[in-house]
C-alpha cells in the first residue's frame, strides 16, 4: 500500500494501483459467480483487503487528519472495481464514532455509485447502520429509501436498521418499514428484509413472531423463510404453514 501522501485523489490512486496489482487473477475469475451483476474485481481475499487497508489507513493517519482519510474514501467508492469500494469502506471502519451528519449525508450520496450486494452491504451494514444506532434521529431516512425506484436504496432501508434491531431498537420502524415493503418483488430487496426480521426475530421473538403471524398470508416465502431462520421450531411451521 502507498506510503507517499500529498492529496487525496494521489493517495486513491496509489491504492488503486497497489489493489490492481497485489490481487489475484485465478481468483478473480471465481468471483464472478457470486454475484448476477458483471462485476470488475481484482481478486482479493477479504481478510488479505482488510489487513493491508487497515495498514494503509495508519500510515494515512500518520500524516493527515480524519477528514483527509474521507476524502481518499470518496475517492474509491466513485470507482468501477470491487476492491476499491470495498477498501473505501474498510479505510472507515470502525470509525463511525468520528462521523456526524455531514458525513451520513455522504454515505447517503454514495447509495447511487452501488453495483453489487457486496459493495452494497459493506456500506450500509458496516458504516450507516452504525451512525443510526448512533444517532437514532437517522432512521427516519429509511422510509425515504424505501420509496425509491432503485432496489439498493430500498435493501438499504432494511440492511441500515440491522445493528439497531440487534440492539432491541427500532421495533416500530422495522413494522412500519417492513409493512412499506412486503410487496416488493425484488430478490435483493426481499433478503434484505429477510435479513432485518430474522435479527429482529433474534433479539426480539417475544414482538417480532406475533408480527411475522401477522403478515405470513402475505409476505413473500423468501422474506418469511428469511425471517424465521432463528425462531422456534413449532412457531416456524405456524408462520409457514399458510404459505
Amino acid at each position: 500500500m502507498p506510503s507517499s501522501y500529498s492529496n487525496p485523489s494521489v493517495v486513491a490512486s496509489q491504492i488503486r494501483r497497489a489493489l490492481r496489482d497485489g490481487g489475484s487473477a485465478e481468483h478473480a475469475a471465481g468471483v464472478q459467480w457470486f454475484f448476477k451483476e458483471k462485476i470488475n474485481s481484482h481478486g482479493w481475499y477479504t481478510a488479505d483487503l482488510r489487513r493491508a487497508v487497515r495498514g494503509c489507513r495508519r500510515e494515512i493517519l500518520r500524516h493527515h487528519d480524519f477528514d483527509f482519510l474521507l476524502r481518499v474514501a470518496d475517492h474509491l467508492f466513485s470507482g468501477s472495481v470491487l476492491e476499491e469500494k470495498i477498501a473505501a469502506v474498510f479505510l472507515l471502519e470502525n470509525l463511525a464514532g468520528q462521523c456526524g451528519d455531514k458525513e451520513f449525508r455522504m454515505f447517503e450520496e454514495w447509495l447511487d455509485r452501488i453495483s453489487s450486494w457486496a459493495d452494497h452491504d459493506a456500506l450500509v451494514h458496516d458504516l450507516i447502520a452504525p451512525m443510526v444506532v448512533a444517532k437514532p434521529r437517522r432512521a427516519k431516512a429509511v422510509f425515504g429509501w424505501a420509496r425509491s425506484k432503485d432496489h439498493w436504496h430500498r435493501r438499504a432501508a432494511c440492511v441500515a436498521l440491522i445493528r439497531g434491531a440487534r440492539a432491541r431498537m427500532f421495533f416500530a420502524q422495522v413494522v412500519r418499514l417492513s409493512n412499506q415493503l412486503l410487496d416488493d418483488d425484488d430478490d435483493m430487496v426481499q433478503k434484505g428484509l429477510g435479513w432485518l426480521l430474522r435479527e429482529t426475530a433474534k433479539c426480539n421473538a417475544k414482538r417480532t413472531v406475533p408480527y411475522l403471524m401477522e403478515i405470513r398470508a402475505r409476505a413473500p416465502r423468501l422474506v418469511l423463510r428469511t425471517a424465521c431462520e432463528t425462531v422456534p421450531l413449532s412457531w416456524k411451521k405456524k408462520i409457514l404453514e399458510l404459505r
